[in-house]
């Protein structure tokens, strides 16, 4: 049929008045009604021009007059389609088929109206764009219809007249269709009216498949559901959630917890008690420029899909647009103590995700490994114990099929030791107990310490230690006493012993001259030391942990309010801290109250630091070295009041001495290393002095 042909009144039996539409899609019945409706309005147009046809429309002085004396009047075309005989089997066709669309209550055309909240003038304009994305030919009819062949697209104008609105405006940039980016406006010259399309993920949608929205590859993904952990309110969250959702339209469960925890996968069993699939959203990946955009995309998919949302990752600090309303169900997982913005369209509940018990990581660890159950019954009882790793650090580690229990707890250490980047310098834990010289108390609190350390996870998942110890379940140590008295090798012995790494906390990043910077660095590292598996080490505590002064200034009132936050952030801390310091009487006696081992380190005496010579000299020169400089070495430790670490170094130095002269090891190059330790204090030897060590060396 040619165009010409369409000009004439005469119609056609239509398609449509013979087809039987029982079980004809909702997308297909769009198509044929505009398709009715076009070949209605061609009908009009034809007997409006008579037999000028085409000629007449297309024609400057006829479409000019044609405005000038307004033929194409709405309401002269509403008349003739009622009056004229031509048309009533094209009005018969058309109201079988919008009837057949009217019928399908359960369709998703109708879903997609009450989802979105679409009016009936929004539905057809979507509709007139629907038809042509479906069936592109449609875009000749389109543009003769706008009497402009360069206009082969759906617009406002045309919508409105085909649906009988006449000039009413069916699109502006706050409707829903805009909003939610169902229809977009394309870019058009001045004056010329915009082309609309209908967005391709809404057409799979309407032809019965959810589509993912390509700016939404790579920020979207499933979150696969699995048997969470029994300590998880799984069942009380879907209550309280139900609950909110009969007096809100939405429902926003704010889930905090350290990463691997298994927030997303807490999420989706959350909602697997609604029969609903879970969309993960990691907001890391989406640029600040396009935060609006990509957010009403997410939303239009979890609404569309009918899926729950979690939102995850480094951009929650993003304010959600207000323009459109949220999909009913969803959720954030955030870090503990991070704050997420409020949101006005929708109901917020807050819990904290449990950390996994010892029962669970137990079980956890027997899922991400099995070939764990032959191993040593001790050794696997120990690294469930001593590490506590969340549910997604474990199944990590079995990705790394770790061979036994010290290799997995080897692997728990790489794994979450950069975590503290550069605030803490990660120690070598070389030391022995057999390396420490130390008066026996000191000894012995330092053994009641490491087996504390040892076995406080399990004290500690008792109900009744936590229902009298709500707070301050980590273990914290004060080591006390003069430089070089043993204080860091204590801790790395500690460490060492506990197969823990130790991370000494670095000041120089920490404190900071502006108001404010050093409590946020103090809350990064225990945040971040929180997910790990190691002894923090203040080395120069008094510098943090110093007594609070009477408030002269701001800089005073800030520095004790750091100082309180310190004490707080040491309180709600569940891990091990050893406090070194040179200068205990500084420290703020608030702390030392809350601290259950304060250790005094003192200068080793005499009996003590022949021990230390005999150690260093026999490691470092051998067995018949240490029992030849037996008398000189009685002789220095009795005479000279060195520290442990200075008496080192006094060997160190005596070693390259006799070295470099080429001798054997001899109370003169001892001597030289003593005097070299001496003069960093200010202190010498005397000539008398040297010489009585000389005799008796």
């Amino acid at each position: 049929m040619t165009v010409n042909t369409l000009l004439y009144p005469t119609i056609p039996n239509s398609e449509a008045s013979e087809r039987d539409l029982t079980g004809v899609s909702a997308v297909e019945l769009v198509l044929l009604r505009v398709r009715l409706r076009a070949q209605r309005r061609v009908a009009w147009l034809g007997q409006l021009w008579g037999q000028g046809g085409i000629n007449a429309i297309n024609s400057f002085e006829g479409h000019l007059q044609a405005c000038l004396d307004d033929r194409d009047a709405p309401v002269a075309e509403a008349h003739w389609y009622q009056s004229a005989e031509t048309v009533q089997p094209l009005n018969e066709s058309l109201g079988r088929v919008e009837q057949a669309l009217a019928g399908e209550p359960e369709g998703n055309l109708r879903r997609l109206g009450e989802m979105f909240r679409l009016s009936q003038p929004e539905l057809d304009l979507m509709q007139t764009c629907l038809a042509i994305a479906i069936d592109p030919t449609l875009g000749l009819v389109y543009g003769y219809l706008q009497q402009q062949a360069n206009r082969p697209y759906a617009t406002e104008a045309l919508a409105a007249r085909l649906f009988s609105y006449g000039h009413r405006s069916l699109w502006s940039p706050g409707s829903s269709l805009a909003v939610w980016k169902l229809v977009r406006a394309g870019e058009t010259a001045p004056g010329e009216p915009a082309p609309l399309t209908i967005d391709p993920v809404v057409i799979d949608w309407l032809q019965g498949e959810l589509r993912l929205d390509a700016d939404l590859v790579g920020k979207v993904h499933t979150v696969p559901p699995h048997s969470p952990l029994d300590s998880w309110p799984v069942a009380e969250t879907a209550q309280a959630i139900e609950r909110a959702l009969q007096h809100q339209s939405a429902v926003r469960v704010v889930v905090s917890g350290s990463p691997a925890s298994g927030r997303r996968t807490f999420a989706a069993a959350v909602a697997t008690r609604f029969g609903i699939e879970t969309l993960g959203v990691d907001t890391s990946a989406i640029d600040a420029e396009d935060w609006p955009d990509v957010f009403v995309r997410v939303q239009r998919l979890a609404v569309m899909g009918g899926t729950a949302l979690v939102w995850s990752g480094s951009g929650l600090h993003h304010r959600w647009p207000n323009q459109v309303a949220a999909a009913p169900l969803q959720f954030v997982a955030c870090d503990e103590h991070q704050f997420v913005l409020p949101y006005d369209r929708i109901a917020d509940t807050r819990l904290d995700l449990p950390s996994p018990t010892l029962d669970e990581r137990r079980q956890l660890w027997k899922a991400a490994i099995p070939e764990s159950a032959v191993w040593p019954a001790e050794e696997f009882e120990t690294l469930v114990a001593r590490y506590r790793l969340n549910a997604g650090d474990i199944n990590a580690i079995g990705q790394r099929s770790p061979s036994s229990a010290r290799a997995a707890a080897a692997v728990a250490r790489e794994l979450t030791r950069q975590r503290l980047g550069d605030l803490g310098q990660l120690l070598d834990c070389p030391f022995t107990w057999d390396d420490l010289v130390l008066p026996t108390k000191v000894y012995q609190d330092l053994e009641d310490f490491t087996f504390e350390a040892q076995e406080r996870s399990t004290f500690w998942e008792s109900p009744q230690a936590q229902r009298l110890f709500p707070r301050g379940t980590g273990l914290v140590a004060l080591f006390g006493g003069p430089p070089g008295t043993g204080k860091t090798t204590a801790a790395q012995v500690i460490a060492a012993d506990l197969e823990l790494d130790l991370f000494r906390v670095d000041l120089a990043t920490v404190v900071s001259k502006y108001i404010g910077e050093t409590a946020k660095h103090l809350g990064q590292i225990f945040a971040r030391s929180a997910r790990m598996n190691a002894v923090l080490l203040f080395d120069e505590a008094d510098a943090l942990f110093s007594k609070r002064t009477e408030v002269k200034d701001s800089h005073d009132r800030y520095a004790n309010a750091d100082t309180s936050y310190l004490l707080q952030l040491l309180e709600d801390y569940r891990g091990i801290v050893i406090l070194a310091t040179n200068k205990k009487q500084n420290i703020d006696p608030a702390f030392i109250r809350r601290v259950r081992y304060v250790l005094d380190f003192p200068r080793p005496d005499g009996a003590q630091r022949q021990q230390i010579w005999h150690q260093v000299i026999g490691e470092l020169c051998g067995e018949d070295s240490r029992q030849r400089l037996a008398s000189p070495m009685t002789t220095l430790a009795d005479g000279v009041e060195l520290s442990g670490a200075q008496i080192k170094n006094a060997a160190l130095s005596a070693i390259f001495v006799a070295r470099r002269s080429q001798e054997p090891l001899a109370m003169a190059h001892l001597l030289r290393g003593v005097e070299r330790e001496l003069s960093k204090e200010g202190r010498s030897l005397g000539s008398r002095e040297k010489g009585r060590f000389m005799g008796n060396g």
